[in-house]
């Protein structure tokens, strides 16, 4: 069996990426694409990793043999881009989770509730193009959930759908938040997406959508309550 040595401290100059990697392998932890690694960045990190990323970028439009210095629209590019990719399209990687305010059920609700269409705004974790659509949430609470408030959903969404991934992924974990906070008797999501992957670039086809679904617990085990999901949002889309 090969043997596991712990990653060398880094140097006192080491950039703020290798000073953050250095904490993830330590503490073992899965950095993906599309994981949230908020623990271990400390306070001001931030900055000096979009900073890093910046510098980066610059290198990336040299080597594309741009001339940033008298192209007047590409002087501030790298910046932008730095800016965007670590506060805003993948700030779902380096931002703790929303606050979510969570409340009894007091009234015992356990009818079928569904929340949608939440706009959803992501990127594809293999070629960093757009991925855009819209998600439908179908849950069915006991006495025992959770409720959380209508635009928590939307913010929960967008915090997992802010880093690069693939869709059938996103889903998935948006699924795996939503069940620990609010621990429904039923949970089912449904996400349409155009990809941009695939009408920007390749096969350029601008038509094609990809639908997938989560069905759990009473959603999996009723079939006439997983019609009843899926049929409302068939109407919901006719009108």
């Amino acid at each position: 069996m090969k043997e596991v040595h712990p990653p060398a401290m880094p140097a006192a100059d080491a950039s703020v990426s290798e000073r953050i990697r250095y904490r993830l392998i330590s503490a073992g932890c899965r950095h993906h694409a599309n994981d949230n690694i908020a623990a271990f960045i400390e306070p001001g990190e931030l900055d000096a990793l979009q900073a890093e990323v910046q510098s980066k970028l610059q290198e990336v439009l040299r080597a594309l043999v741009i001339d940033t210095d008298s192209d007047h629209n590409t002087q501030d590019t790298a910046k932008r881009v730095a800016k965007m990719f670590v506060r805003e399209v993948f700030a779902g990687r380096y931002q703790a989770p929303p606050t979510v305010t969570e409340f009894p059920n007091v009234s015992r609700l356990n009818e079928l509730m569904i929340v949608g269409p939440i706009t959803v705004r992501s990127a594809c974790s293999h070629h960093l193009c757009p991925i855009m659509g819209r998600l439908w949430i179908g849950l069915l609470p006991n006495e025992h959930s959770n409720l959380i408030g209508l635009s928590k959903y939307v913010r929960l969404a967008d915090w997992v759908m802010s880093r690069p991934q693939i869709q059938e992924e996103a889903v998935t974990m948006l699924a795996d938040e939503l069940q620990a906070r609010v621990r429904p008797d039923g949970l089912a999501l449904v996400m349409e997406a155009d990809h941009f992957c695939m009408a920007w670039r390749g096969v350029k086809d601008v038509d094609s959508k990809m639908t997938n679904s989560v069905m759990r617990g009473a959603f999996l085990k009723d079939p006439n309550l997983r019609r009843e999901f899926l049929s409302l949002l068939t109407k919901k889309n006719e009108a």
